[in-house]
């Protein structure tokens, strides 16, 4: 996905920071991916390293989200680089992010397959809703909002419950959650202990 040009990325509140270190992504099971996060209450440095480290692990994983918890780390915060329903790519930082997703009669539910980077090489279909937007505050600390529909929507809430110590198997019925269950089995060789780094 990096490969193509620049002016192809909707980047509102700036660029992902860059340099980053992959880190080993976090498994379900894990108590970190199961418990809301900490709130982010220091912009500093030490925040910038950690998200530094989260894009270039995204990247290195192939994956269009990941959040801190994802690398082990229990702060509320996620990255992105994701399409909307046009193939328009969107970027972005979101620190203690809240969701709005539309409600009554404009909720309409979006059923396709998800995934997730802690519970690798595994897809099964979950409704979402269709539409949603996020609003924190970016690295600085100040105000961010995104909005989408199509994978960059399901992106949006799929990041967003990570905060709050949700991963999407939590969202799924039983014999959905089995089939998950049954294909990451099946590719379990190809993410061993310590994958992506």
């Amino acid at each position: 996905m990096r490969d193509l040009p620049d002016e192809s990325v909707h980047a509102p509140h700036g660029p992902l920071p860059d340099g980053g270190t992959v880190r080993p992504i976090t498994r379900w099971g894990t108590p970190v991916m199961h418990r809301a996060q900490r709130p982010v209450t220091a912009y500093d440095d030490a925040l910038r390293t950690l998200v530094a480290d989260m894009v270039a692990t995204m990247y290195a994983a192939d994956g269009v989200g990941l959040a801190a918890c994802q690398i082990g780390e229990d702060v509320a915060v996620f990255v992105f680089d994701c399409p909307d329903e046009s193939g328009q790519r969107t970027v972005g930082v979101v620190c203690n992010p809240q969701l709005t997703v539309p409600e009554g009669p404009d909720r309409q539910l979006d059923v396709g397959d998800e995934g997730c980077l802690s519970f690798p090489g595994a897809f099964v279909e979950c409704g979402r809703p269709d539409q949603a937007s996020v609003t924190g505050t970016g690295l600085d600390g100040e105000p961010v909002e995104f909005s989408g529909d199509g994978l960059l929507a399901r992106c949006l809430q799929h990041e967003t419950d990570h905060t709050r110590g949700t991963v999407f198997g939590d969202r799924l019925p039983t014999k959905l959650r089995k089939k998950l269950q049954k294909a990451h089995d099946k590719a379990v060789e190809d993410y061993p202990e310590g994958w992506p780094a």
